[in-house]
């Protein structure tokens, strides 16, 4: 199986909003919720896209001639690549009946686990997908990252003592899921946290804890006050705010200020090819998340069709670092790009 057969295949079923684009760079279905579409006039899942194509890379060859090591480890594990699988929820309803997040997870986490990378997966209103997620990661030795809502703290509870069963070596938060529309006037409340708050939810996971949703340096220091192990530059995929600047745009900055505090940097949105990922890392990222497409993937080739995808963007990392030079991750620096 390669891509194409993979797109091909996604568009037979993958339901009425994704197109299953041969590139996915946020046009096609631009304020499409449900969907995979962003908010609003959908202006900024199209910019994440467009900033990373923005970005050159600096070829040069006259180096060591040697395979490229594109291995990658997080809080004591070890990967195969540099980026992992992004967390998704109500795959029904957003692309297609096909699957449900149940049988979603459990096909992309094993999948991941299996190719050498791992997968965050998602949370939703029905407690049977956080159920199903962390059965998933259970049953595959704790190879997966489940990412947790933020709800109100009595559910945030049940969720982490799912969480917990699981195995997971790390849990993550979308806080800034506070922005969808299902969290909005809950009883009790859900939505935003404080420094406060976040940090008796990241001392309750008794496992290296990832905030997900930062777009500000300011953002990035109360993350790390708080607590956190790691954050996600994540803007939702512009599904939560309408207008947003790129990923691409705040990484280097919010890096800059991270550097030497230990705190570990993922960023998404908008990234589609190992190239992408390379430029991420460029400009101070430790890994990436890459959600929509394998939502294709899945729909389109369920295991093979995320092992094609994982090989696939894994080889195009390998051949941009052959090409400028860089034989390891940490051989990867900002004079790479342009």
């Amino acid at each position: 199986m390669n891509y194409q057969e993979i797109l091909t295949n996604a568009r037979e079923c993958i339901g009425p909003y994704c197109k299953a684009c041969n590139t996915c760079n946020g046009k096609a279905c631009r304020n499409q919720i449900p969907g995979p579409g962003a908010k609003g006039t959908g202006d900024t899942a199209i910019r994440n896209y467009d900033k990373w194509q923005e970005i050159r890379v600096n070829m040069d060859t006259i180096c060591e001639n040697k395979t490229p090591d594109t291995s990658f480890s997080l809080f004591g594990h070890n990967f195969r690549y540099p980026f992992f699988a992004g967390p998704v929820g109500a795959v029904n309803l957003h692309y297609g009946d096909k699957y449900d997040d149940l049988a979603y997870n459990n096909i992309l986490v094993q999948a991941c686990s299996e190719n050498g990378i791992a997968a965050f997966t998602g949370d939703g209103t029905n407690p049977e997908v956080m159920k199903g997620a962390a059965k998933a990661i259970s049953s595959f030795g704790g190879i997966g990252v489940p990412t947790v809502k933020p709800w109100n703290i009595d559910t945030i509870k049940e969720k982490l003592t799912l969480c917990r069963e699981s195995g997971s070596f790390a849990v993550a938060m979308d806080i800034d899921a506070a922005g969808l529309p299902f969290l909005k006037n809950m009883q009790p409340p859900a939505g935003s946290k404080t420094v406060e708050e976040l940090r008796e939810i990241i001392e309750m996971a008794h496992v290296p804890f990832i905030i997900k949703g930062i777009m500000t340096v300011k953002g990035a220091l109360k993350a790390k006050e708080a607590g956190a192990s790691a954050i996600v530059v994540s803007n939702h995929g512009g599904r939560v705010l309408d207008q947003c600047p790129a990923t691409a745009e705040v990484l280097k900055d919010i890096a800059d200020a991270l550097k030497g505090s230990g705190v570990k940097i993922l960023v998404d949105g908008g990234i589609r090819s190992g190239t992408d990922v390379f430029k991420a890392l460029a400009l101070g990222a430790d890994a990436v998340l890459i959600c929509r497409p394998f939502v294709t993937a899945v729909y389109g080739g369920a295991q093979e069709g995320v092992k094609t995808l994982i090989e696939k963007i894994g080889a195009e990392l390998a051949d941009t670092m052959a090409m400028c030079g860089a034989s390891d991750l940490a051989s990867i620096t900002e004079d790479m790009i342009l």
